[in-house]
């Protein structure tokens, strides 16, 4: 964008302002060298810019000497961060566990901190407008993006295994039982058992021809020649499909209660009987054994996953406004109640404290071997991008300084 500059640029610009006002010292020494005899001042003057090449010479090598050696020279003590590097990612290491990752100063910065109220402000305020809209939008990306890293397969995987193991603690043959003895008491069974025979009436339907060509292989020659057996298969599936129609109409048929006393005996014996409960035990562990099951679940998972991150990135959409609206909810309860804050509070600050006590030497000892593996070259880009622009300033100050130290010093060998 325009107008903006990264550090290491604006570093650079100073180092050559730096240079600049030297070179214009050592312009000015030898141009004031040539009208000494002119005034009395030009002496001021001359001075001036030899004691401030001298000042700004001796900043630059100091400067200099941090990060590199002055002009590719061997003088010792110089290139001083690259040389110590390793020192130096041990003394940042040190630094942060010894001011930060304590648990006493853990602890101690978070005592005063009401960490639960911020949150809850900061949650309940952007409930309306563009504040808002960005934080919905914000934690739709953030539900989206958590679940796009996640492994489909795996994450199936390992939610299939959760669900299999507690399928398999859970014996369902007594709740299937107490489920069809509660319906058929409550008479909710009865559209069941409509459905049940819709769906036989659709499937002698749908195979008709193959019903019609059974009756033929079983009858016998003489049948076949005189054209019974079609005769016999209209009969028969004429006599299924009234029978099928006559049961769906009549609430009182035979058949019907034949189909109650089946089911109540079936709920009996999943409540009671050790065989058949056994049955459904063996069916239901062969069910979630069946590698078929776990490829449909891994479909299944992955059609939910996709649901919820297209969802997830559409801010006015309902999960959009169902996230706004729990957000600013929760952001109020945290905001009004000093007994949710307190209970919070005491929460983030055992959390940080039992961070800190169990990962503070992990940190530091990520961030010291970061640094080590960082080449000299990176170290010292980074760290002069970083405060090299304040570095340069220290060699203007010392030229400019050097130039009035030595008009000082002039001035006090002319007058005494």
């Amino acid at each position: 964008m325009g107008g903006t500059h990264s550090p290491p640029d604006r570093a650079r610009t100073m180092r050559r302002t730096a240079t600049g006002l030297l070179l214009a010292m050592a312009g000015l020494f030898v141009l004031s060298g040539q009208y000494l005899g002119l005034h009395p001042a030009v002496g001021y003057v001359r001075a001036f810019a030899e004691a401030a090449m001298v000042g700004g010479l001796a900043d630059w090598f100091a400067v200099t000497a941090l990060f590199r050696r002055p002009l590719g020279l061997p003088i010792p003590h110089t290139a001083i961060i690259p040389e110590n590097k390793d020192r130096i990612a041990d003394t940042m290491a040190a630094f942060l566990q010894d001011n930060f990752l304590t648990p006493a100063v853990v602890a101690r910065r978070m005592q005063d901190m009401n960490l639960a109220r911020a949150v809850g402000e900061y949650l309940a305020a952007p409930a309306q407008g563009e504040t808002g809209a960005r934080l919905r939008a914000g934690a739709g990306e953030l539900l989206a993006e958590f679940l796009e890293s996640l492994d489909p397969e795996r994450l199936g995987t390992q939610v299939r295994g959760g669900l299999k193991s507690l399928a398999a603690k859970v014996e369902v043959a007594p709740l299937l039982g107490q489920m069809l003895t509660a319906a058929i008491a409550d008479r909710r069974h009865l559209p069941l058992i409509d459905a049940g025979i819709r769906w036989a009436g659709l499937t002698i339907e749908a195979n008709e021809g193959m019903i019609r060509q059974m009756i033929h292989d079983k009858a016998n020659g003489l049948v076949r020649w005189t054209g019974l057996d079609e005769r016999l298969a209209n009969s028969v599936l004429d006599g299924l499909y009234k029978l099928l129609a006559e049961v769906l109409v009549d609430p009182s048929h035979p058949l019907r209660g034949k189909l109650d006393e089946g089911l109540s005996k079936l709920a009996n014996d999943l409540l009671h009987d050790a065989d058949t409960r056994g049955k459904i035990e063996r069916m239901k562990n062969e069910l979630l054994d069946n590698p078929a099951v776990a490829t449909w679940w891994i479909g299944v998972w992955e059609r939910i996953r996709a649901g919820l991150i297209k969802t997830a990135r559409d801010p006015g959409g309902s999960l959009g406004g169902q996230l706004g609206a729990s957000l600013g909810e929760l952001g109020r309860v945290l905001r009004d109640d000093p007994r949710m804050q307190l209970q919070l509070n005491r929460f983030a600050r055992r959390t940080a404290v039992g961070i800190a006590t169990r990962y503070g030497g992990q940190i530091v000892r990520l961030v010291s071997e970061t640094v080590r593996r960082w080449d000299a070259r990176t170290v010292t880009d980074r760290i002069e991008g970083a405060v090299g622009r304040d570095l340069q300033f220290i060699r203007m100050n010392g030229t400019l300084v050097g130039g009035l130290v030595g008009v000082l010093i002039h001035a006090g060998d002319t007058l005494l």
